[in-house]
């Protein structure tokens, strides 16, 4: 590998990287507040629910990857572009090529990351994350334990606790029983914790007394302990299997459900627009790296010409992917229509090398130079008016 194209592709991969993960992070924010009722109404701590909400990190990561990677070569064929890089390489006789070759790696790595995410680790991290929320909405202290509160547990059985730590402690416990026919109990406890052990749920109090009274004779007696612990095993509600969606399912799952899945059953259509749209999404990362090269892989000279060149790239690789997600939204699982979410990444990107052939040969492209000629006139059109303004014209 020659030394410009391993310059190429560290700035590549060093861009890539901050821009996915700079992205990834902003939409995982705004995804996580969809599950923010983890932490505020069901009691989990905050560790507990970033945890959670990564596991929907791989997903993400296959919805932004093509565009992260769109954003990392713009920013370095411009800079390439701008610190005249490329007029050097063209002044020199050297090929486009040598600027196209480490484009296709980074492009061609980049899809097979995405492949392996959008293949296996987004549906294996979305079944997860389906099943520790089924988990948690089955959580005794999460549903019914809460601060400042009197919970009613079943009949004869009432929770109170002042305060419940980040680290799950809960702090002025008190418990009181009276399910017995003859005594009533009150537990009193300075902190608790729910421990799991031998297939049972203990709440383990430190610290506290037990209050026995008699509820015919209203005798009462007061026992002290430094531990004690309670059984809560028969007052645990019982977690249904949860069901997995099509997004959530594994790719041989997808392939080959079994034949009592109801779901599956159900929502056959569903499985297979699932299956092609995974084998579909990575192309876009190629489809990317040819659009952006085909119009910023050419040495320019003018400012207006670059900005114009990423304005273009941006709006090829934005309505590439919008036609994308459109043809996603109206197959329907027909087979027909399945077929072009894969005609539509090829297709971007054959066009794209054509362009990029052309080009290298002379002869730019009838379409590229409409778009380029288009958005000149806009441009001068634009700025006449303002001139216009600025010289006095009709108010």
């Amino acid at each position: 590998m020659k030394t410009l194209e391993r310059y190429i592709i560290r700035r590549s991969v060093y861009a890539f990287t901050l821009t996915i993960a700079a992205m990834t992070g902003v939409v995982w924010a705004t995804q996580a507040l969809r599950q923010l009722d983890l932490v505020t109404s069901k009691g989990q701590t905050i560790v507990q629910f970033i945890g959670i909400t990564m596991l929907a990190l791989p997903f993400l990561v296959v919805i932004v990857a093509p565009f992260a990677l769109m954003i990392a070569l713009i920013l370095v064929l411009s800079a390439l572009s701008g610190d005249s890089e490329l007029i050097v390489i063209d002044a020199s006789g050297g090929s486009r090529f040598l600027v196209l070759k480490p484009v296709l790696l980074i492009s061609f790595v980049v899809m097979l990351v995405t492949a392996s995410m959008s293949l296996y680790f987004a549906p294996a991290g979305l079944a997860q994350l389906r099943t520790e929320i089924t988990r948690v909405r089955a959580d005794l202290v999460a549903n019914i334990v809460k601060p400042g509160r009197f919970m009613t547990v079943e009949n004869g059985l009432t929770f109170h606790i002042r305060n419940r730590s980040g680290k799950g402690t809960l702090d002025g416990l008190l418990l009181h029983d009276t399910r017995d026919e003859e005594t009533a109990f009150t537990y009193q406890a300075e902190t608790g914790q729910i421990v799991e052990t031998a297939d049972r749920t203990l709440l383990v109090m430190q610290n506290g007394t037990i209050q026995r009274r008699t509820k015919k004779e209203g005798d009462i007696s007061i026992v002290r302990f430094q531990s004690y612990a309670f059984d809560l095993s028969n007052l645990i509600p019982e977690a249904g299997e949860p069901v997995f969606k099509a997004s959530e399912r594994t790719t041989a799952n997808l392939l080959s459900p079994g034949r009592n899945d109801a779901y599956a059953l159900k929502n056959r259509e569903k499985l297979t627009q699932e299956l092609h749209e995974r084998i579909s999404q990575p192309l876009y990362c190629l489809s990317f790296g040819l659009i952006v090269f085909a119009f910023l892989g050419k040495a320019r000279t003018t400012r207006q010409g670059r900005g114009l060149a990423v304005l273009g790239a941006i709006c090829a690789c934005v309505l590439l992917r919008t036609t994308g997600f459109g043809v996603t939204a109206v197959s329907g699982g027909s087979t027909a229509v399945l077929s072009l979410l894969y005609v539509v990444p090829v297709t971007g990107a054959a066009l794209a090398l054509a362009s990029i052939f052309r080009e290298q040969s002379g002869a730019q492209p009838k379409w590229l130079g409409d778009l380029q000629l288009a958005l000149h006139e806009r441009m001068d059109a634009l700025s006449d008016r303002l001139n216009g303004r600025k010289t006095g014209g009709p108010a």
